[in-house]
């Protein structure tokens, strides 16, 4: 059921009650107006007639007849449509006109402090009893003798009929505003709901028309809605509508897809990388493992084949072993980078990491002649497990081509601080690369023919320097000798802005062969 209709069928049911409980609140008090203004008039009919009743009631005590029928005559026309009774000093009654009971001990015997309710034959009557003095002195207010001898009574009776009348008039007319409220609730509610929930109706047919198959990572035209290159990934963006409620569902429901989006972006990443690596590592591992295949292949046919062949054939075996090795770590490395996210960067002590580099360089290659020239600290924000990644990759490059004929390789490292960077060279005394072959040499698997690398090496330093928001490149050193790695890395900063991962990460996706 739609919104509104809910609404337009709650309005229909909780104005006419609420109609009625105003009329329950309401009819007490117009009961208690009406009869105040009936005793009211009571009151002014009572001081209208009592000077005729007095005179009355004194003619009647001093047996003068023509008096007592004078005065009868003022009373009948003073009481108007109102009953009267008036009994005399000897208890007898003197006149009675007008609507009033008939049924014996019905009124009053007393003179009492105001107006009184009194019922007869389904019927009630309001009554105001007041004492009449026979001597001409009586006060009229109740305390001339209390209906003692010497006085006689007042009674000026009102039907409450009229009352009751216009009592249930009001209560007929409250019925009839609740039964005609409740289609006119109804409508107004409906109309008034579909006012209010259009904008909701406006966010479900944006929120209805989104494309899941539009998400990152799955094929969409470029510049439609829910394309990767479109603003907010499906397309949604918040709409201010000037309803509170609907502005903070569209907010959350535009946060919900982006987070959507990052995560599908993220999945479809992971399923690239992992395709790619299977790509690469079966292109790559089929020539070491057919050479490996080969290598087997000789020692099973040839048990008897010489030590000196043997150990040949067991080397070539070794070196494919190693290499295979070299490559899956390599790969497995380079799809760590694409697959890192923010939350593993953290301030890191780059000398630390370039000292301990070198002690391991110094272990891997102990034919190399390293020098480091490092400050004591400098920190940067990075990964370290990355940052790692970098150096061994640098000095191992360094130290596999940094030899030249025959002579043992010289790797020189500096790391220092220049304004709002860090940057890292790396001398080597090998035969360099020439400036045209300089760029391709960070390509995926881009290697010299001679080369026992993977060729992978300087990729992975390439990823980790762009990770980090830095740069790299290959110079030739100050005397010209040699090869130059120069890394630049951002220093932090108390008022700059966090470190953004770069858009590009598809070093084991993208194009590199």
């Amino acid at each position: 059921m739609r919104l509104s209709t809910r609404i337009a069928l709650w309005a229909a049911a909780l104005v006419p009650l609420l109609v009625v409980l105003a009329g329950l609140l309401l009819l007490p008090l117009v009961g208690r107006d009406l009869r105040h203004q009936q005793d009211a008039r009571l009151a002014e009919r009572t001081a209208a007639l009592l000077p005729s009743v007095r005179a009355l009631v004194a003619a009647d005590s001093k047996g003068r007849p023509k008096v007592e029928q004078n005065q009868q005559r003022k009373v009948v026309d003073d009481a108007l449509d109102l009953g009267v009774r008036v009994t005399g000093t000897d208890g007898g009654v003197l006149l009675s006109v007008g609507p009033q009971p008939d049924g014996p001990g019905a009124l009053p015997s007393e003179p009492g402090g105001g107006p009184v309710t009194v019922r007869d034959r389904g019927s009630s009557w309001r009554v105001l009893t007041r004492a009449v003095g026979g001597n001409g002195n009586g006060n009229g207010n109740g305390k001339g003798g209390g209906g003692a001898a010497g006085s006689g009574l007042l009674q000026v009776i009102a039907p409450t009929g009229p009352a009751d009348r216009q009592a249930a008039a009001v209560r007929r007319r409250v019925l009839l505003v609740a039964l005609v409220s409740a289609p006119v609730a109804a409508l107004l509610g409906f109309a008034l709901a579909e006012r209010a929930t259009a904008p909701l109706r406006r966010l479900s047919r944006r929120a209805a028309g989104l494309d899941p198959a539009a998400a990152p990572g799955a094929p969409a035209s470029p510049g439609l809605p829910g394309s990767p290159g479109s603003p907010g990934g499906h397309g949604f963006l918040p709409e201010r509508t000037g309803t509170t409620e609907v502005d903070e569902l569209s907010s959350a429901l535009a946060l919900l897809l982006t987070r959507y989006d990052e995560q599908a972006r993220r999945t479809a990443q992971a399923l690239d990388t992992a395709r790619a690596f299977s790509a690469d590592a079966s292109h790559e591992l089929r020539t070491p493992l057919m050479s490996l295949r080969t290598n087997l292949d000789v020692l099973a046919a040839h048990p008897d084949l010489p030590a000196a062949d043997r150990d040949e054939v067991v080397a070539e075996l070794r070196q494919d072993h190693a290499r295979l090795l070299d490559l899956l770590t390599a790969l497995s490395t380079l799809a760590r980078g694409d697959l890192v996210q923010l939350d593993a960067f953290q301030p890191v002590d780059l000398a630390e990491l370039v000292d301990a580099a070198a002690e391991e360089a110094r272990r891997r290659h102990p034919g190399t002649v390293f020098a480091v020239h490092a400050p004591a600290e400098l920190r940067v924000f990075g990964w370290e497990s990355g940052l790692r990644i970098m150096l061994a990759n640098l000095l191992g490059n360094a130290a596999v081509h940094g030899r030249s004929d025959g002579a043992p390789a010289r790797v020189t490292v500096r790391l220092a601080a220049e304004g709002s960077q860090a940057r890292l060279t790396v001398d080597d005394s090998g035969p360099g690369v020439p400036p045209e072959d300089r760029a391709a040499v960070f390509q995926r698997f881009h290697r010299r023919r001679d080369s026992p690398g993977s060729g992978l090496g300087l990729t992975l330093v390439a990823q980790q320097a762009a990770l980090h928001g830095g740069t790299v490149a290959l110079t030739a050193p100050p005397d010209g000798t040699g090869c130059r790695t120069e890394v630049t890395l951002p220093l932090p900063r108390p008022d700059a802005p966090t470190l953004e991962l770069p858009a590009r990460r598809d070093w084991l996706t993208g194009p590199g062969r």
